[in-house]
């Protein structure tokens, strides 16, 4: 695990980065830091000689935590691997000479974070398939109007004249269906809009 970059950086002089310090400390540990093992397997992937690594994996904690005692940015992860991505090429760009084999793929490279990572890929398959079991687990009738509606994206007088219900038993099979989703996933049962609170 790297160490928080901040001791570096501290004595900067700046009355407002010393106010925003401590809060860019926690976002940095809370944040930052637990994205280091997809972050240098992003750096090994696009960069060979893996010597350079952790040197690469320590510039881009310093330049995210010099831009977040500025602002913290909202999107943590996008910004992380962006802050990367643009290391990179920089370094081609101001190196003299950089040997082809340096990047492993160019293209790549510069296309990463347009792409999915596997990451986010797994983790997408895993809530869709998470989603498909809880929606398997519903009554029929909800289970149905469901997909119609959220998947299929048929309107509510397209189901009733589907399934031969009134719209009125369509939003109650809705309503219903999607607080029993919400609280198979979250565990917790979403308000009922029909129900007083």
């Amino acid at each position: 695990m790297a160490e928080n970059p901040s001791h570096d950086h501290e004595s900067d002089g700046s009355h407002l980065g010393a106010a925003v310090a401590p809060a860019a400390n926690a976002w940095f540990v809370r944040e930052v830091l637990p994205l280091e093992a997809v972050l240098r397997q992003y750096l090994q992937h696009n960069w060979r000689d893996h010597s350079d690594i952790e040197d690469l994996l320590q510039d881009v904690y310093v330049r995210v935590y010099e831009a977040a005692r500025r602002q913290i940015p909202d999107m943590v992860k996008p910004f992380v691997f962006t802050t990367a991505r643009n290391m990179l090429i920089n370094r081609m760009r101001n190196h003299p000479v950089v040997p082809i084999e340096a990047v492993t793929d160019l293209d790549a490279l510069s296309i990463a974070m347009d792409a999915p990572g596997p990451d986010r890929n797994t983790i997408a398959r895993e809530e869709l398939r998470r989603l498909q079991a809880a929606i398997d687990r519903l009554p029929p009738r909800c289970r149905d109007v469901v997909v119609m509606r959220r998947i299929e994206g048929l309107s509510r007088g397209e189901i009733a004249a589907r399934m031969g219900i009134t719209p009125d038993t369509v939003s109650a099979h809705l309503t219903d269906g999607i607080c029993a989703l919400s609280d198979m996933l979250y565990g917790e049962p979403a308000a009922d809009p029909r129900r007083p609170a």
